[in-house]
């Protein structure tokens, strides 16, 4: 009897903790985001800059394409003009939107993110392993062992292309790059070395400085290498600034050194995504909001828009949300 009354007690507690939790209110609402519209299908997956949709259909962050992927198969990546697929062995399928062609390589493992450059397929398997292939001769060109991965963060980076380099953001927390044409690693640089969930969720190259992120740390290389820690939720590089949101509720400039230029915080705010246009911010909260902050001076409106749960999708200048399409314009 005893046993049953400090369950009933416990679990009293339990959803009376749930109907008090707190979420963003904000104190100031202009007038409604108008700017929405329903896709004929919904979005059920997401990639590092591709989404799934219901009928197997490929959305970019430009729109959708008239491409469509095998029911075994899972989305990876658009690159170079072509949608990778994979299957949950390895069957890797690489569809050119130029002219149709297909390829195919079974690489016998699963695919965590894959790019291509050319007639080179660099790949980043779910145990962490790192390779090149060329999908003409299906040639191993580069292979090596990754670390050690308990968890991930859902959030994978594709392989970077750059001139004869190719940059894997490995999912314990690493950036390698490795030389295609000599088929040779040049150099590990280590982003965040936590246990858990410490997978590179962000990568880009601007004004000649690489800009990584874990979940828990941000990392700029240029001469020399910085380290922040922060509970990164978006990040946008523009090339100058770095714009930050946190898992608690702020919003934050960094200079390329990681310095902090301007903060502002949203209590409670559940970040889903954020998107810079044309000299403002664009970030959408989970309770239903749209907030557009000016990038100069951080002053901000707050806009009330219509989503429900689900799959969201980040494009150049709008917002996906399951089967909603948010317009910035």
């Amino acid at each position: 009897m005893k046993k049953y009354i400090f369950f009933l007690s416990a679990l009293a507690l339990f959803f009376s903790a749930c109907s008090t939790k707190e979420v963003y209110e904000p104190k100031k609402v202009a007038n409604d985001w108008d700017r929405t519209s329903s896709m004929d299908e919904s979005i059920v997956d997401t990639s590092d800059n591709v989404a799934l949709l219901e009928d197997r259909s490929v959305l970019t962050q430009n729109g959708e394409l008239n491409v469509t992927i095998a029911p075994d198969h899972r989305l990876i990546a658009l690159s170079d003009e072509k949608v990778i697929s994979a299957t949950i062995d390895g069957n890797v399928t690489i569809q050119s939107i130029k002219d149709a062609t297909v390829q195919h390589l079974d690489l016998k493992k699963t695919v965590a993110a894959a790019s291509i450059s050319g007639n080179i397929l660099a790949v980043l398997f779910a145990n962490d392993d790192i390779a090149l292939y060329d999908t003409d001769t299906k040639a191993i060109l580069f292979k090596e062992q990754g670390g050690k991965v308990i968890a991930n963060d859902m959030r994978i980076v594709n392989p970077f292309f750059l001139n004869d380099l190719v940059i894997f953001s490995t999912l314990d927390g690493k950036v390698v790059i490795v030389n295609a044409k000599l088929k040779k690693r040049l150099r590990t640089v280590i982003v965040s070395s936590d246990d858990y969930f410490n997978n590179v969720v962000y990568f880009n190259i601007a004004d000649n400085k690489i800009l990584a992120a874990t979940s828990y740390k941000l990392l700029s290389m240029a001469q020399k290498e910085l380290r922040q820690k922060y509970e990164i939720r978006n990040i946008v590089f523009d090339g100058k600034l770095v714009y930050i949101t946190t898992k608690q509720g702020e919003l934050i400039t960094l200079t390329p050194d990681l310095q902090v230029d301007l903060k502002v915080k949203f209590p409670f705010a559940h970040f889903l995504g954020m998107i810079s246009h044309k000299g403002k911010l664009y970030i959408l909260e989970k309770e239903g909001y749209m907030i557009v902050v000016d990038k100069k001076s951080f002053a901000y409106t707050v806009h009330e828009v219509d989503i429900d749960d689900g799959f969201v999708f980040v494009g150049k200048d709008v917002f996906y949300v399951d089967d909603e399409k948010i317009s910035l314009e």
